[in-house]
């Protein structure tokens, strides 16, 4: 999975940021979700399949380099005024294409090679809980009480299932997992500051030709790595087969069927599907994988979900907190010639 929501879909309490609620979701709609957690849930088993065979650069390389050749075709059939779009942000995209896709899926595909599927899509949950921090930190958004539970209890998931990971190990197994973990928590730092970023200095840009334009930089930036760190003996078909479903389906197909349900049923209810992506990653592992979910890994979901609710205002109480707001007009748009303009009209 590799995504963060455009603009008036960040979740914070911040004048100035629309918070939409949610709204009754249409049955179509409801079956886009279920379909894209079901993509984004097999991810995980995917990039665990394969990665053994090609390594942790190839796969991140392959992954959105063929999520690019698929949208490109699909923005220019469909919105292809967009793509001066690309052009006049080519900055602020880079950033997004380097925190949103590049770096989280080598931090995936890394520790894939040492964790189960069905844990890494847990510490996925917890994107939404960066972003609420870095907001709080970079922009001054205000938490309410109810936010800043919820950041307390989901983080207290990630520490449950951290220490119980690291219980079961000693030696070199003990830093291989806690490594793997760090991995996991960086890409979701680094998905929950894409957001960020994108609510800052893209507003205005169309959403799939940020997905596009991100893809494409990324792609740049992980080929020529990809090429000195290509596996010597060449991978089996089945490997092939999990990566190109981990390009193609869960990168191309899933930004396409992602932005469809955010048309139609709003941001809310589409930013609920990174609460059912654990769910089918941990039952395509245990299927495909033979990975049964441990009792821990239920527990520090349960913590983290409840948490992500809570920070995200799906689950709210109390008033905002009287932190001092931190000033936000040193803050800049790194394209200044088209930031002025740019009212963004979520990988």
């Amino acid at each position: 999975m590799g995504w963060c929501l455009p603009a008036q879909c960040q979740f914070t309490g911040s004048p100035g940021y629309t918070v939409e609620r949610f709204t009754d979701m249409k049955f179509s709609d409801a079956i886009r979700m279920l379909t894209l957690a079901a993509i984004w849930g097999a991810s995980f088993p995917l990039m665990r399949q394969s990665v053994g065979e090609f390594g942790t650069t190839p796969i991140a390389a392959i992954r959105v380099v063929g999520g690019c050749c698929f949208l490109c075709p699909v923005l220019m059939l469909i919105r292809a005024g967009d793509l001066r779009q690309i052009c006049q942000s080519w900055r602020p995209i880079a950033g997004v294409g380097l925190f949103n896709s590049a770096l989280p899926f080598l931090f995936y595909s890394y520790a894939s090679s040492t964790i189960s599927a069905g844990l890494a899509s847990v510490f996925n949950a917890t994107t939404p809980l960066w972003g609420a921090m870095i907001a709080r930190l970079w922009l001054g958004d205000r938490l309410r009480r109810s936010q800043l539970a919820g950041l307390i209890l989901g983080f207290a998931g990630v520490v449950y299932l951290a220490w119980d990971s690291a219980s079961l190990k000693e030696g070199s197994h003990l830093y291989q997992i806690m490594w793997a973990i760090s991995a996991c928590l960086g890409a979701t730092f680094c998905y929950g500051l894409a957001g960020n970023l994108t609510k800052v200095y893209l507003v205005g840009v169309a959403p799939l030709a940020t997905a596009t334009g991100s893809l494409f930089l990324a792609s740049l930036l992980l080929v020529p790595p990809a090429l000195v760190t290509w596996p010597a003996v060449q991978p089996s078909m089945a490997s092939w087969q999990s990566v190109l479903m981990l390009a193609v389906g869960c990168t191309g197909i899933a930004y396409v069927i992602f932005y469809r349900l955010l048309a139609s049923s709003g941001p809310t209810n589409a930013m609920a599907v990174a609460y059912l992506i654990p769910l089918f990653a941990n039952l395509w592992g245990w299927l495909f994988l033979g990975e049964s979910p441990k009792q821990a890994i239920v527990i520090g979901c349960s913590l983290i979900l409840l948490g992500t609710s809570l920070t995200t205002g799906i689950l709210k109480f109390g008033k905002p907190l009287n932190f001092a707001r931190a000033s936000t007009a040193s803050h800049r748009p790194l394209d200044q010639s088209s930031s002025a303009n740019n009212k963004f009209g979520n990988d």
